[in-house]
């Protein structure tokens, strides 16, 4: 299988660890220490070798930091991760809520005196520590750059990945790195800039039409590279890595060992372009102290990446059909299984299996998540030997699940009754159903970004005074990464939206120690047809489901359902019949004509 139900972690060893690096501040004369969960690339998911947060404090999710000092350790989470760190990190660790307090100011409240905090400039962003710097200004409180501390204490830390590389081909790319390298170098050559720094590898993936094997569920490859104003490309690479790509790369793009990254900037002509939330402060160091000029600037591959050209909208379409079928001949299973006694972990490895069934799985997009009952409350919830619970009458199923495939991603939620549910149960699966289907029939002006839309797909819970603590929704890559930037629902995101960005539609609703519920889509924006009656002149925009796969309707309270609402449901589980019944499985064909039947 794909995944493990290992616990990676136990609470246990947090305290000893903690200690140790205690010791190591001491010896080093630091009052604190920073530790993100990063690596050197930037990007949200990191190897074991960079599972330095994880390996101290015992918390694995996928965003965080902590921030240990003499007495007191804190540990940094967003509303995603609340439920999870109580249950995995021990007593010498507090949790804080984050963004809510940030770290500048936890400090400014826990630190007295003047003080010396270390970080990794190799984990930390020039935007991240400005912004810091600037709440401490005045403080006394000084943030040092170090050689990171639990690198030395970690005994038994991993190897950094060596895997080989890929190339992604054409029919799924759309476009030849060539042409991609020539278009981001125009942009490079108007704005009189010589060369970009990219830090972050599925930017350089996505450049370079390769994939790779360095971080778990992502195709990714770990190294930066510099594109220059003449379309070329210097590549800090492990070429071990590279050795099966053949030609593909070309003359063009020159490889060199991850080591000359930081002599070639020093040895390089300005000026630059970095973009100060990917850049690891140590890299826009060593170009400032050899008198390189900088300029800053966003990446310049995000939105070109995100903006899928029509070759690879194709392929994650078929990806998606195949994928949906998948989920289907599970979920037919799912309805007699649930009856014997199952496990979670009996339903991850049965839906591992029905998408290996199809021949094409590369790999799961994510861990996937089966939380029943009151695992179901824990949003990233990963089940293990250790938690793997039998599912019983009366509990939901939240299960969020993906596949990479050579086509394309997926991320799809469903929510799953084990027996009757209840009627709070099913009031809020109903509300976040209106939510979900507001998204869906959406259209806005061009111009508006995630913030200003988001709102819509949770308006039916507030009605009812809940909310839930996540995005409504993320960027999906095409056989990239399940979480891609910058386009989100969220109302953090200020980018505007626009056609080919693909998109999670995903509203929840979660009851600590009791139940969850989330029910997901994937989306991608397209141009709007003209309604009749509407101004010609207004370039609007609309949303496309890609996501294929019956939602259940034994959750739904239909007298919560608008008319509207009714139609788009019954419309869209007569697209699912139409689209999906040739490729499931016999056996299924039959569940999926029940599953679809009009509400």
């Amino acid at each position: 299988m794909f995944q493990d139900f290992t616990a990676p972690t136990r609470p246990e060893q947090g305290p000893p660890r903690l200690a140790r690096l205690r010791a190591a501040l001491a010896q080093d004369g630091l009052d604190g220490f920073i530790v993100p969960r990063a690596d050197a690339y930037q990007g949200e998911y990191v190897a074991p070798r960079d599972e330095r947060l994880s390996w101290l404090t015992g918390f694995t999710g996928s965003a965080g930091f902590a921030v240990v000092l003499a007495d007191k350790a804190g540990v940094f989470v967003d509303g995603r991760y609340r439920e999870q760190v109580r249950s995995q990190v021990a007593e010498c660790y507090t949790p804080v809520d984050w963004p809510e307090t940030s770290l500048g100011d936890w400090l400014l409240q826990e630190v007295q005196g003047n003080a010396r905090i270390g970080f990794d400039p190799w984990l930390h962003t020039v935007g991240q520590i400005e912004t810091l710097e600037k709440t401490l200004r005045d403080s006394g409180i000084a943030i040092v750059g170090i050689a990171n501390p639990i690198d030395r204490i970690w005994d038994d830390q991993p190897a950094p990945p060596a895997l080989p590389a890929s190339a992604q081909p054409l029919a799924y790319a759309g476009l030849s790195h060539g042409d991609k390298r020539a278009a981001l170098a125009a942009t490079l050559k108007d704005a009189g800039q010589a060369s970009t720094l990219l830090t972050q590898p599925d930017s350089i993936a996505w450049l370079l039409n390769i994939r790779g094997h360095d971080i778990p569920r992502n195709p990714i490859v770990h190294g930066f590279a510099l594109l220059h104003a003449d379309a070329s490309v210097d590549l800090f690479m492990d070429p071990v890595k590279l050795e099966a790509l053949g030609d593909h790369l070309g003359a063009a793009v020159r490889v060199h060992s991850p080591d000359m990254l930081r002599p070639t900037l020093q040895g390089g002509a300005g000026p630059i372009r970095l973009d100060k939330a990917t850049t690891p402060v140590i890299l826009a160091e060593t170009l400032t102290e050899a008198g390189i000029a900088v300029q800053w600037g966003d990446n310049l591959c995000a939105l070109p990446k995100a903006r899928k050209n029509a070759a690879e909208l194709a392929g994650t379409t078929e990806a998606h059909l195949r994928d949906g079928a998948a989920v289907c001949d599970f979920l037919a299973w799912f309805d007699e299984a649930a009856e014997t006694g199952i496990t979670e972990i009996d339903v991850v490895r049965k839906l591992e299996d029905c998408r290996r069934a199809t021949g094409d799985l590369l790999d799961i997009s994510f861990d996937t998540i089966a939380g029943s009952g009151p695992h179901g409350a824990v949003i990233h919830y990963r089940v293990t030997q250790d938690t793997n619970r039998m599912l019983a009458t009366g509990d939901l199923l939240v299960l969020d699940s993906g596949g990479q495939y050579r086509d394309g991603t997926t991320d799809i939620t469903r929510t799953l009754p084990v027996g009757a549910p209840g009627k709070a149960e099913r009031d809020a699966f109903t509300r976040v159903l209106k939510g979900m289907i507001a998204i869906s029939r959406l259209r806005w002006p061009r111009g508006l970004a995630g913030q200003h839309l988001e709102a819509i797909g949770r308006a039916p819970l507030w009605q009812a005074g809940l909310d839930f603590d996540h995005g409504l929704g993320h960027g999906v890559g095409v056989y990239l990464c399940v979480h891609e930037g910058p386009q989100r629902f969220s109302r953090l995101s200020d980018v505007p939206l626009e056609p080919g960005m693909i998109l999670s539609n995903e509203p929840g609703y979660y009851r600590p120690g009791a139940f969850g519920i989330r029910i997901e889509n994937l989306v991608t924006v397209e141009p709007a047809p003209v309604l009749e009656g509407g101004d010609a002149h207004r370039s609007m925009l609309c949303l496309r489901t890609l996501t294929y796969c019956p939602i259940d309707r034994r959750l739904i309270a239909p007298e919560l359902l608008t008319k509207d609402e009714r139609d788009w449901l019954n419309t869209y589980h007569e697209t699912c019949r139409r689209v999906l019944s040739d490729r499931v499985a016999p056996a299924t064909e039959m569940w999926l004509y029940r599953a679809t039947a009009p509400l």
